[in-house]
């Protein structure tokens, strides 16, 4: 749960921050200036990691040729397409209230779930949900002009679409090492972006707007999706995507005070509504007897209940470490979540 609230933290505060850089780069621009310091940044400690480590047995398993359908469908709808929406979402709608609406995200996400890759979910969840997705629709009533559609707020809400395909195709390389997985979208996606960018005519921003995007997109875009991945492999994806709905609460308090704008009675309404919803999942719990079938993977792990296994290597006794491993089949029963271990039917 940890990963996943300060995963949230770190996304939510990165929204006002790129607010503000909104006049001073091109949207296309900045979302690839976001992406690209994400990527540079992970590149740096994921290098210093295999340099400290040399000689050592690996605690993450990196990704494999199977992962990469997985991680390039992610990187094409949450590197690339998010970011998009989101900076021109951004350029029609105020900072806090975009911040709300990023909720979206989360409950999109456990929809995708819950009803394309078959998660569980009970009563309790759904309803949180439900509030959450009242929050929602109270934002983006408010931003409905007298004529025509919200194009800010439905452009947030499209964004927010591409990164719930994005978290649900992620889950399926989360036992992978998150650092890698982060770094290789961040690049990938920071490139592609620029690239459009360019051929648009867009200008180079000042030295000093890139480098702040460089560290705002580090920090929450880089760090923040690492501490995600973590959460996908420990929490399931719904469940990911229900704690960071704190994420705008975070984004619209730091709005409120660097941006100086002024909430009315809705933007408390809807952060009420949004609150309700997140305490429903954050006081879930969930235990049954269960059934763990025969499986082979690999992933940074400690020898627990769920992983009493022997060595075929030479093995120094530290943990955790990452090694193709076998689960034998095992019936018990304990509070879990759908992590990498937990996806049985109910």
């Amino acid at each position: 749960m940890i990963y996943a609230l300060l995963a949230a933290a770190l996304f939510g505060a990165s929204t006002p921050f790129a607010k503000a850089l909104i006049g001073q780069a091109a949207p296309v621009m900045l979302a690839g200036l976001l992406y690209l310091g994400s990527g540079l940044g992970l590149l740096i400690w994921y290098t210093l990691r295999v340099l400290v480590a040399r000689g050592q047995q690996p605690t993450n398993a990196r990704l494999t040729r199977q992962d990469l359908p997985w991680l390039g469908g992610a990187i094409l709808t949450g590197g690339i397409a998010g970011p998009v929406l989101l900076m021109f979402g951004l350029t029609l709608t105020p900072a806090s209230s975009a911040s709300l609406l990023l909720n979206m995200e989360g409950v999109l996400t456990a929809l995708l779930a819950w009803f394309v890759f078959k998660e569980n979910f009970d009563r309790r969840i759904f309803l949180g949900m439900v509030l959450i997705v009242a929050a929602g629709v109270l934002l983006s009533w408010q931003q409905r002009p007298a004529l025509g559609v919200p194009w800010g707020a439905l452009a947030i809400v499209a964004a927010c679409l591409c990164w719930a395909i994005d978290n649900n195709l992620t889950r399926k390389v989360s036992a992978s090492d998150a650092v890698q997985i982060a770094g290789i979208k961040g690049l990938v996606a920071g490139s592609v972006n620029l690239s459009i960018a360019l051929a648009l005519g867009s200008p180079w921003p000042e030295a000093s707007t890139a480098l702040i995007a460089g560290v705002v997109g580090f920090s929450g875009y880089g760090l923040s999706l690492v501490l995600f991945v973590l959460a996908l492999r420990h929490l399931g994806t719904a469940r990911t995507g229900a704690y960071f709905s704190v994420a705008p609460f975070a984004g619209a308090a730091i709005a409120l005070v660097m941006l100086g704008e002024t909430p009315d009675p809705v933007f408390w309404v809807a952060a009420a509504l949004m609150g309700a919803g997140i305490w429903l999942h954050l006081t879930e719990t969930h235990a049954h007897a269960h059934t763990h079938v025969l499986m082979s993977h690999a992933h940074g792990h400690s020898h627990d209940t769920h992983h009493q296994h022997s060595h075929d290597f030479p093995w120094d006794g530290k943990e955790p470490h990452s090694h193709p491993h076998q689960h034998e089949p095992l019936t018990h029963s304990h509070p879990h979540f759908p992590d990498i271990h937990h996806r049985h039917r109910h």
